[in-house]
């Protein structure tokens, strides 16, 4: 009996020891043919994957002036494995740096948590964008510092202080780009504003590698088989914007020292000859390694300079918003051209009072628009919210008015091929119907018939409104880019929106914009030269009043259409006027002339609040 325990005892022992060596056997085989990391590893003692990146997109003006280009710039490498008897001090005095600075570089490398995918035997990088004349004294020592590669790239170089929102800039690549495109591996760069950023893709072009070989050292020994499996890199594609540089130079100029925005667009094909906001700031603040400080600075004025007032800042339109009731009224029925209001001293009716300025009474349309009646389009907007022969009740009004609205470029965002579009705001009947409980009336919005109250806009949908305007009733998707490679943008991009305005009303309103001009609330835009058409708009405000204006011009063919919006610049006819006069004039004659150059300078030197941003340029800060 205890014979056979024995013998049992034996086979169940030899089974154990069978199944355990089987076990280490299938580990073993996995790891060797179904586990990639230890070939990782093997291939990464043998082999060196050099990046090669490949030239950015340079861009250009729509006259062929160059706006941003490339300049070498050289990323110090490191392979955390192959660092050795490294003279810490030797090393941070080679490339201009303290020794905290290192220490700090060091631990973040080396911490999976904030540097994912951290291996010590890829390169990582340690420092970024060394400038010309600092590698050159680097590279004589390198050779000293075991484990430490230069990388050749390039940085960004902007031409000029200009365009700054326009154009964007590029910075390190963060952990979140990372994980939504695997193109990008710690240390690339990235579009992080304007162009840059949303032409990104086209722009960056596509990395090649150099395959390079080892010794048992760990020493680069040269190329692996000659070059059969590098990749070259793929340069990125060129744009040309379709913005005049001069002219943006001079929205830039007369906008110093003051809050707001300059739209220009050429109103047949949508492009975007200009976008100021200002306050505005130097593109060539914002390049090497002092890029993060000054954004934090920036982000600290209250200025808000790195706000794109243009397509992000959202104001009351004024009465440059009354071009688009009168073509709705129009189109509705509610008027006739013809159609006369009466105005003493404004809309008063019920105890509701909206006042106006003085004018001759009661008048027409094009006269209306041409003095900016208040009272006339309070009484559009109230017989229209107020009509059941032709809507059910005032939700179905206001539902067709806020139709209206949306169909010519309002409430939502156009589409503009730059990050960050505002959609601005066009109430509709369930926001009033929250708001007063249902219970509201003409007269409850009386306001938004001359563009207060709720009604919100982009500077850059007010431009928009004037191409729309200029173009008897459609707009194409205001954009900034004109050309990729030299190749005109595609027609599928250029989409045309028609308004639910027939065209015929649209000279009615062209009409009135041009009498505005001859001799109503727009005289300072009249010319010898070309027919302007223009609307001011003066929208009420906390403090002091904004000042607006939106116009085109030549009324018969129109190549440009413009909005101006000041902050807290008074009068529409105080500062919006002048300056898009200038503007106009600067586009069609391609220059000022002597008499509107002194007019410039003046207005340059006006100071509404101080907009400076040149504390930045003092790194000490």
């Amino acid at each position: 009996m205890k014979s056979q325990r024995y013998e049992y005892r034996k086979f169940v022992l030899g089974a154990i020891a069978f199944f355990i060596v089987m076990a280490y056997v299938v580990r073993l085989a996995f790891l060797q043919l179904g586990d990639s990391n230890y070939k990782e590893s093997a291939d990464m003692n043998a082999f060196l994957n050099k990046v090669i990146y490949p030239s950015r997109g340079v861009i250009y003006d729509r006259k062929g002036e160059l706006l941003v280009y490339n300049q070498p710039a050289y990323d110090v490498m490191v392979v955390l494995r192959e660092v050795k008897n490294l003279d810490t001090l030797d090393l941070c005095n080679s490339l201009g740096i303290t020794r905290q600075y290192f220490d700090e570089r060091m631990a973040y490398l080396k911490d999976p948590m904030r540097n994912p995918g951290y291996s010590t035997y890829t390169q990582q990088l340690f420092l970024g964008q060394l400038p010309t004349e600092e590698f050159s004294y680097f590279q004589e020592k390198m050779f000293q510092y075991t484990g430490f590669y230069v990388r050749k790239r390039s940085i960004r170089q902007y031409s000029g202080p200009n365009a700054a929102h326009i154009l964007g800039d590029v910075a390190e690549v963060s952990q979140r780009e990372i994980d939504k495109d695997d193109y990008y591996a710690p240390g690339d760069y990235i579009g992080k504003q304007g162009v840059e950023r949303s032409y990104e893709e086209m722009l960056r072009g596509e990395k090649g590698v150099e395959v390079l070989l080892r010794d048992s050292r760990g020493r680069i020994r040269g190329s692996y088989k000659d070059g059969e499996y590098d990749v070259d890199p793929v340069a990125g594609k060129d744009l040309t914007l379709s913005i005049d540089l001069e002219l943006q130079k001079l929205g830039e100029r007369l906008m110093e020292n003051k809050l707001g925005s300059i739209v220009a667009i050429e109103p047949s094909t949508g492009e975007i000859l200009c976008m100021v906001s200002s306050p505005t700031y130097d593109p060539r603040f914002l390049e090497g390694k002092y890029r993060g400080k000054r954004m934090l600075m920036m982000g600290r004025d209250p200025n808000k300079p790195l706000i794109n007032r243009a397509i992000q800042g959202v104001y009351p339109p004024g009465s440059t918003f009354k071009t688009s009731q009168g073509l709705t009224l129009l189109q509705e029925g509610i008027i006739n051209p013809s159609t006369s209001y009466s105005c003493s001293g404004g809309f008063r009716f019920k105890g509701m009072k909206v006042g106006c300025h003085a004018h001759g009474s009661p008048i027409p349309l094009e006269p209306a628009l041409a003095t900016s009646c208040n009272a006339y389009f309070c009484w559009g907007l109230y017989y229209m919210l107020s009509n059941r022969s032709d809507y059910t009740d005032i939700q179905d009004a206001m539902t067709r008015w806020k139709d209206y609205m949306v169909s010519m470029g309002f409430g939502y965002k156009l589409g503009v091929d730059l990050p960050g579009e505002s959609r601005g705001f066009i109430p509709n009947a369930g926001y009033y119907d929250s708001a007063y409980k249902g219970s509201w009336n003409p007269l409850s919005v009386i306001s938004i018939s001359i563009g207060q109250g709720e009604v919100t806009l982009t500077p850059l949908q007010i431009a928009n409104l004037g191409a729309t305007i200029a173009n008897r009733g459609h707009y194409v998707t205001p954009h900034i880019v004109k050309e990729i490679n030299g190749e005109p943008l595609h027609d599928s991009l250029l989409v045309e929106h028609r308004t639910m305005v027939d065209r015929k009303w649209y000279d009615n309103i062209v009409r009135g914009m041009r009498q505005a001009v001859t001799g109503g609330t727009c005289r300072g835009a009249n010319s010898a030269l070309y027919e302007v058409c223009g609307k001011t708009g003066t929208a009420q405000n906390r403090g002091r009043d904004h000042s607006a204006f939106m116009g085109f011009a030549p009324m018969n063919d129109p190549k440009i259409a413009i909005a101006v919006y000041v902050e807290n610049g008074g009068f529409g006819a105080t500062y919006g006027v002048p300056i898009g006069a200038l503007m106009m004039e600067q586009y069609l004659t391609d220059s000022l002339s002597e008499a509107s150059q002194a007019r410039a300078n003046e207005i340059q030197k006006r100071v509404i609040v101080d907009t400076s941003t040149d504390y930045i340029w003092d790194l000490d800060i």
